[in-house]
């Protein structure tokens, strides 16, 4: 199968990427016969919701199709708390580029993630990465201020945001001036966008004096494709710079940790706790670190 998904086949990757999602067995043997790719790069694209990341996505595949590269996209979509089904609505605003034989899309959804993310979003990047992709961008959930796993994952981050979203402290407050390579103020038609740009520049200013690369804010208007080739030659900018080169080591350990934490955590039985927690109730003066501890 990963022979398969190296040559270019799409059926192959789209079934793998399924035996991973449902942990089909022997799943993991697969992952580990993955080979070493430093060549396709991962761009994650994140913000708050309503920002404009689908439409943006869908404008900055254009620009790589526009110069001959292969795209993976992953676009993952939130899922309802109590069924974990989801919308899957990105494949709406990205539909034209379904047969087009340089893009491969595929949707996730969070199935209870809380960081924007899927659970099993490195294992299916790092199985993407063993396809024939130039580009792999990965779009999350705008989720706020808890979504920033995006930047464990990412070669790239690319934060979107929007003018009438609130004043910079919210961005601030976000998290998000800690995990941007790049700001994209997206509707930047919209009034009060140039005060905007301004003023967040302004609070960049002293995170540029700590930082060895300085962090660039691209006006776009991604409906009308205004400013993408901009911040393409951003992201281009930020692959080639020392600065990601020296993320590496970080970016390895964060999705390492990750993965260890899942694996730990595998012989954990969530339907097993939760008769737990409710036998628990029936007798009374329950204690949540003291049930906690006789779990651990």
């Amino acid at each position: 199968m990963l022979e398969m998904i190296r040559s270019g086949n799409r059926k192959s990757l789209a079934r793998a990427i399924s035996y991973v999602e449902n942990e089909v067995p022997g799943y993991d043997r697969m992952l580990a016969a993955i080979p070493s790719n430093d060549h396709t790069k991962i761009i994650g694209i994140t913000g708050p919701p309503g920002a404009g990341k689908s439409t943006l996505v869908d404008a900055l595949i254009g620009v790589l199709a526009g110069q001959g590269k292969k795209v993976g996209v992953l676009c993952v979509d939130p899922s309802s708390p109590f069924n974990f089904g989801a919308l899957l609505g990105d494949r709406i605003r990205m539909s034209e580029w379904y047969n087009h034989p340089g893009v491969y899309i595929r949707s996730l959804a969070t199935r209870g993630s809380l960081g924007g993310l899927h659970p099993r979003i490195i294992e299916i990047t790092e199985l993407m990465k063993a396809a024939d992709f130039d580009y792999i961008i990965v779009e999350t959930v705008g989720v706020g201020q808890s979504e920033v796993e995006i930047v464990g994952l990412a070669d790239v981050t690319v934060v979107v945001v929007v003018p009438e979203a609130g004043d910079e402290v919210q961005t601030m407050k976000a998290g998000l001036m800690e995990i941007a390579d790049i700001f994209v103020v997206n509707k930047a038609d919209r009034p009060g966008a140039d005060l905007f740009v301004k003023n967040l520049r302004l609070m960049l200013a002293p995170v540029f004096s700590t930082h060895q690369y300085e962090i660039p804010v691209v006006k776009t208007i991604a409906s009308e494709k205004e400013g993408v080739d901009q911040l393409f030659e951003k992201i281009i900018e930020f692959l080639q710079h020392p600065v990601q080169a020296s993320k590496k080591p970080w970016l390895l350990t964060e999705r390492a940790w990750f993965l260890i934490q899942q694996y730990k955590m595998k012989e954990l039985d969530k339907d097993k706790l939760k008769l737990a927690v409710e036998a628990g109730l029936q007798e009374g003066h329950f204690n949540l670190y003291r049930f906690v501890q006789s779990w651990l």
